[in-house]
């Protein structure tokens, strides 16, 4: 048995292979990203060439953080008279489909993960079973045991979903064995056009930097753009994408790396670059830095100019935990994470991922949008729909061609002391959504 001190590492270690990934903007090597509070994802679609080989690479995880807002336990399916875990029943008055989840729970470093997708995918199953059955399908760390548990779930059912793992994914994209309808759960880095019957529904830390460079441009019309970025990957690959796609915009920036050393900013260069602000002024400020990073950086600068971030700087649900720096920030991540008025929120039960934070919560928020689109995959195969989802708003197309997916974040406002319905004020911070014209 694992000892409790190693543990931390372990998890530490998983979620930053697992969702670590590669964009179409010119961006650092994908060497794995260690973003607190936000998953990292390929940004973009593959191009046609030679596909790369996949290799099985160590995972490192975030630093975990606490999310205060969770309460309950996991999702969990009774068990059957003989110990196991059963299938869900089945609603009568049509077909029924049976539906695979192909998740990595035998890894030892993967399990928290994958059972966090697991949770969320059979909490929406629950609140949906319609004619679906559900078959689980554990695996362990190895691409190619994913790879086989895949060819054995396609031939004993109608639609898969899994794997989980970036290199898994990237396997089963490059195999030829996509037979049947596949929801792949992370963005496979290989330069061949993915299957047909492939569709990629991974969380993008880089299709959140786009998102918010078009959230920003649309209410700043003009002006220079501050790109704040430090010197992990993670954080260079989110201040790429923002700026490639601020230039495809055809608007300018200026981008800052700000040292980092033990969690605190280098004062010298805070110094540096207020010196700098008073001559040239910013008209925006893009954080590609984490929720502490950034509550430094606006205390040193002040708070005056528009500040927008990604799910890096979510610093969580809890407004004691909410410093007022941080008041004003503009922040685009999930629904699950920052509107717990959300229909697609509200209507599942919050899930415990034992003080691991938020990056656990966007995988459980992963596995019940992932149920959602394999039911809607079981009524209309071939066509398009959309969903409102825990992960955001979901354009899902399966007609003919390449298969087209896109998710829409939710922009959100850090306020203080919101009103409420009797015109009082809200004690504490919230989260008020905003339109983003996204």
């Amino acid at each position: 048995m694992l000892k409790k001190k190693n543990l931390t590492g372990l998890i530490a270690a998983s979620l930053t292979t697992l969702l670590a990934a590669c964009g179409s903007t010119p961006l650092p090597p994908d060497t794995g990203c260690g973003m607190p509070g936000g998953l990292c994802g390929p940004g973009a679609s593959v191009t046609s060439g030679a596909p790369a080989a996949p290799a099985d690479s160590a995972y490192t995880p975030p630093a975990p953080r606490s999310d205060s807002g969770v309460q309950t336990s996991p999702v969990e399916l009774p068990p059957s008279a003989d110990g196991s875990t059963p299938s869900a029943a089945v609603t009568p008055g049509g077909p029924t489909v049976r539906v695979a989840l192909l998740l990595p729970l035998e890894s030892q470093a993967l399990a928290q993960p994958a059972e966090a997708v697991r949770a969320g995918f059979m909490a929406a199953y629950d609140q949906q079973r319609g004619n679906v059955t559900v078959n689980l399908v554990p695996t362990g760390d190895s691409s190619q045991a994913a790879l086989d548990a895949y060819r054995m779930a396609a031939a004993e059912n109608d639609i898969v979903v899994g794997p989980l793992a970036r290199p898994a994914v990237a396997a089963l994209a490059t195999s030829g064995a996509v037979t049947k309808p596949t929801i792949a759960l992370n963005h496979p880095q290989v330069a061949a056009a993915l299957p047909s019957k492939m569709l990629v529904i991974g969380l993008s830390l880089e299709d959140e930097a786009r998102q918010v460079a078009d959230w920003a441009a649309g209410e700043q019309p003009s002006g220079q753009a501050l790109v704040l970025t430090g010197r992990a990957t993670w954080q260079q690959r989110l201040s790429g994408a923002f700026s490639a796609r601020w230039s495809e915009l055809g608007r300018t920036q200026t981008t800052v790396e700000l040292p980092n050393a033990g969690g605190y900013v280098d004062g010298n260069a805070l110094a540096d670059l207020r010196a700098r602000l008073q001559s040239q002024p910013p008209q925006l400020v893009y954080a590609a830095l984490d929720a502490n990073s950034l509550r430094q950086v606006r205390s040193a600068l002040g708070t005056s100019t528009p500040t927008y971030g990604t799910a890096s700087v979510n610093p969580g649900r809890d407004p004691a935990s909410i410093p007022p720096e941080l008041v004003g920030v503009r922040i685009l991540d999930l629904p699950w994470t920052v509107q717990a008025d959300h229909p697609a929120v509200a209507s599942y039960p919050s899930w415990s991922s034992g003080g691991q934070g938020l990056d656990l919560q966007r995988l459980y928020a992963l596995g019940i949008d992932a149920y959602r689109i394999a039911r809607e995959l079981s009524l209309r195969p071939s066509g398009a729909f959309e969903l409102d989802g825990a992960t955001g708003r979901l354009s899902i197309d399966m007609g003919q061609g390449a298969r087209a997916f896109r998710r829409v974040e939710t922009g959100v406002v850090v306020r203080d002391a919101m009103p409420g319905a009797d015109g009082a004020a809200v004690t504490g911070r919230v989260f008020e959504a905003v339109s983003t014209g996204l």
